[in-house]
């Protein structure tokens, strides 16, 4: 039966509230690992106007400045003129941080886990640092086999983001959201209905201090310098029934911190698949790789893009879950919406004998410890914006599709499914 409807997913820019907590939470994260890659760390930042506050649990040899990352993260981003009531120089940086509770770390933490390689028994002694159920997607109407509404919005406010840092629109501020509707038809996207950006800008705009004037303007500039070349290697584009709405409000001066407060998590729908696929509840910025809300999400991904990749489904949606302390998931659970050219059961065993998906193994296929240090002392940081998954723009190790060759060699002969 076909099915003809509107989906819709939204971005935020890197300036947005919560992601300044999201990007400062990694950037602690980062450092931690960077400097003791046994870190325990569950990270989480509030901001408010003219505040920073850094809590949680954190259990680490590490010894780092939080104050100063802080500062150099909301510095990076783009928050350095105090009359935004927020500033890297000018906000206070409270730190209130616990140690991690040794009730949960006798579960996890284990003399084996130092190493970079484990032998199948010890990964067997390193259990999941909590109970929960995750879950990977992928699809195939993108380049990057994700969801293309979540795709386009992030590409829009990846691109915002780049022409306000070039200065290419000096009026830009770091604040910003984006929504993009796509037209379905039968299932597959076939038309951009809906384009929504709501950027934080300047008061006025060179000599332009009319507000509808300005609007006027930022909506035109928008269109040529973000929208436009986000399009360019797209088949599907905007066209004249397509709505375009800048700043439905009327404007946009006062933001970020000052106009909301932030909190670290409060974006999972953006990191993950923009709505499009179901979410299993826990946020990924902050958490150490032991945290299996964030690495067994990513291996979940790095399952359904391979089964996509190799041609055995057009969608692919994953579930694992697992019980604080054991290393086995309780359950898998694989999802193709009708669209596997093999039977599920087939797929699922495809999962159980390529994927390792208990926690310490995750750490180890993508070498989730070491990764800041290897990468000068970034690296989660990275992906806290614009999207964990399906990012083109970085080298990430749950992206890679090199399993999809092996899963189709698998299949060999197996027939079709009629």
């Amino acid at each position: 039966m076909s099915r003809n409807y509107l989906f819709t997913s939204e971005s935020v820019t890197e300036g947005h509230p919560d992601k300044i907590c999201d990007q400062i939470s990694d950037t602690i994260l980062d450092a931690l690992l960077t400097e003791d890659s046994s870190s325990r760390v569950a990270a989480e930042v509030v901001v408010n106007t003219g505040l920073v506050l850094i809590t949680g649990e954190i259990t680490s040899k590490a010894n780092i400045n939080y104050i100063e990352l802080a500062r150099q993260k909301i510095r990076e981003i783009g928050y350095t003129d105090s009359d935004n009531g927020f500033s890297a120089d000018s906000c206070s940086v409270l730190v209130a941080l616990d140690e991690q509770s040794p009730d949960i770390s006798q579960g996890v933490t284990s003399a084996q886990e130092q190493r970079d390689k484990l032998s199948d028994d010890e990964l067997d002694q390193i259990g999941a640092g909590d109970q929960g159920l995750m879950f990977g997607f992928a699809c195939n109407e993108t380049p990057e086999l994700m969801p293309m509404p979540i795709s386009l919005a992030h590409r829009i406010s990846r691109r915002l983001a780049a022409v306000r840092k070039t200065g290419e629109l000096s009026y830009l501020r770091p604040d910003g959201k984006t929504q993009v509707t796509v037209a379905y038809e039968n299932d597959r996207p076939v038309g951009i209905d809906t384009i929504l950006i709501s950027t934080q800008h300047t008061a006025t705009i060179g000599n332009l201090t009319d507000n509808s004037e300005v609007q006027s303007k930022i909506k035109a500039d928008l269109w040529e310098k973000v929208v436009e070349p986000v399009f360019a290697d797209i088949d599907i584009l905007p066209d004249e029934s397509t709505k375009y709405f800048v700043n439905p409000t009327g404007k946009f001066v006062v933001g970020g911190p000052q106009g909301d407060s932030g909190l670290t998590g409060r974006k999972i729908i953006v990191d993950t698949y923009g709505g499009y696929s179901r979410h299993g509840g826990g946020a990924f910025s902050g958490k150490d790789p032991t945290k299996v809300d964030r690495s067994a999400s990513y291996a979940c991904r790095y399952i359904a893009k391979n089964i996509v990749a190799a041609g055995l489904a057009e969608k692919c949606e994953v579930q694992v879950s697992y019980a604080i302390g054991v290393a086995r998931p309780v359950s898998i659970f694989i999802e193709t919406f009708g669209t596997a050219k093999v039977d599920e059961d087939l797929l699922l065993e495809l999962a159980n004998k390529y994927f390792d998906l208990r926690p310490a193994g995750i750490i180890q296929t993508f070498n989730l410890r070491n990764l800041p240090a290897e990468r000068g002392g970034r690296f989660f940081q990275d992906v806290a914006a614009y999207g964990h998954l399906g990012r083109s723009d970085l080298d990430l190790p749950w992206e890679k599709t090199d399993k999809a060759a092996l899963l189709k060699e698998a299949v060999g002969k197996i027939p079709a499914m009629s």
